[in-house]
């Protein structure tokens, strides 16, 4: 095994991959930027400071959030139970105190007798090494990365449009066709309008309420990927000749093209997931749920994804990275966090923590582990691997991702099924794969913030 590997980036991810190598006797330099070089959002030197949402989301077993948490504890997640220990009232959700937090994190990680804790920017991608830099990576190791993975590997805009739930659809409202019967016949899906009900629609998306982010998140629109708001307010027929344009998707049963129509693509092979094409958003969530569940068929809508547009740097993974998010040609160069197309801070953490692990594995000359997709963390790397490359945007835990259930099921009793089959599966491939806490230490934090998470459950 090599004497030292490299981990750049001290958030999230770069925070648990740097922990997972130590616990497995390898020698981690850890560098992080800050202080000597600062960035638009953050605002101390600590690792793993989180700057929007004080929230991890839900520990119900029932959430997805919830799930790939307890999958995370089972792997030995070090930042869980740092996040426990500094909770705050929130429900069922796993709220911290993020100065408190932030300290917990630092403290841990730099007190690791095999972290070393660089303070210097990184321009160069290592190797043996995890590069876990998030959204706001450095102009020189971006500019490295493009180098590498070639010119198209990068997106440095993020306009994301909902993902829905095809259970959630009523399908006598909508109907399949792809535009002048291009593709295959079910690859789309339609919501027609008359004049009426699309004129009440551009006057909801222009009262409604947007959000306002951070200013490092403001960014200059592109004319390819405006608010769907946006283009509702430069004129009643701005949509109605873009993304809701019905010119070729005339309704198979009349024969006749409707007044505008609301295309949703198919998201993955098992068409549980829909995105709602050109719909990249800046409404708040409420809003989104409120003004997009007035389109036909959409009325019941769950939303797996939220739409958003903000700043960010990450990778077309199904098409720059190869098993277990490496280097096509480095299978000892991991990327981890945001930069890898997840959304969400357990989303994060997680692929930081399975990058350490496969690390340590790959100087051990063992072979990659990655759950499988009946696991919500398996199933979020089936998503990177796999997803169509030209729509590639980033993804958070949810359902869709995993595989589906036989049979029609309630909604609750499904996602029962589904939990107890990610729990099951998840242990059975640990047993497989042979991967253990590091030390003592890790096991009992990982107790603990067991314990905490089950009597959160039911109480």
């Amino acid at each position: 095994m090599t004497d030292t590997v490299t981990v750049v980036g001290g958030g999230l991810a770069g925070s648990e991959a740097a922990w997972a190598l130590a616990e497995r006797g390898v020698q981690v330099r850890l560098h992080e930027m800050r202080p000597g070089t600062q960035t638009a959002a953050h605002r101390t030197d600590r690792l793993a400071e989180i700057v929007c949402s004080n929230s991890f989301k839900s520990v119900d077993l029932t959430n997805a959030h919830g799930l790939l948490k307890a999958e995370l504890r089972a792997l030995g997640s070090v930042l869980l139970p740092c996040a426990d220990e500094t909770r705050v009232p929130g429900g069922t959700a796993l709220v911290v105190d993020r100065e408190l937090f932030s300290q917990a994190v630092h403290q841990r990680i730099t007190a690791h007798p095999n972290i070393t804790l660089i303070r210097e920017e990184v321009a160069q991608l290592p190797s043996p090494g995890v590069v876990a830099t998030g959204p706001l990576t450095a102009e020189r190791l971006t500019q490295a990365m493009v180098k590498r993975l070639g010119s198209s590997a990068l997106a440095f805009y993020d306009a994301i449009a909902p993902i829905v739930a095809a259970e959630s659809l009523d399908r006598t409202r909508l109907y399949a066709l792809s535009r002048y019967g291009k593709g295959e016949g079910d690859d789309y899906l339609n919501a027609p309008m008359d004049a009426a009900t699309y004129q009440q629609f551009i006057r909801a998306l222009i009262e409604a309420d947007q959000f306002q982010g951070h200013p490092f998140d403001e960014v200059p629109y592109f004319e390819g990927c405006l608010p769907v708001e946006e283009m509702a307010r430069r004129g009643p027929d701005t949509l109605r000749f873009g993304p809701m344009k019905p010119v070729g998707l005339a309704d198979p049963e009349t024969g006749r093209e409707p007044y505008a129509v609301v295309q949703l693509r198919r998201e993955d092979r098992t068409g549980q997931m829909w995105n709602l094409v050109g719909f990249q958003t800046r409404l708040r969530i409420p809003e989104q749920q409120r003004v997009f569940r007035t389109i036909p068929g959409l009325e019941s809508a769950e939303f797996l994804r939220y739409g958003s547009i903000h700043r960010n740097t990450y990778l077309n993974s199904p098409v720059s990275l190869g098993p277990g998010l490496t280097a096509r040609d480095d299978d000892q160069l991991f990327f981890a966090g945001q930069i890898t197309g997840v959304e969400g801070y357990t989303e994060s953490l997680g692929t930081g923590l399975l990058a350490g692990i496969n690390l340590a594995r790959r100087l051990q000359g063992l072979p990659l582990a990655v759950p499988p997709p009946t696991t919500m963390l398996g199933g979020l790397y089936r998503y990177l691997r796999d997803a169509d490359p030209e729509h590639f945007q980033p993804m958070n835990a949810n359902f869709g991702l995993l595989d589906p259930l036989p049979g029609k099921l309630k909604k609750d009793r499904k996602k029962e099924l589904l939990v107890e089959r990610a729990q099951a599966d998840l242990a059975a491939w640990l047993k497989q794969s042979g991967i253990v806490f590091g030390t003592k230490a890790t096991a009992r934090a990982h107790h603990r913030g067991t314990e905490d998470t089950e009597e959160s459950l039911t109480h």
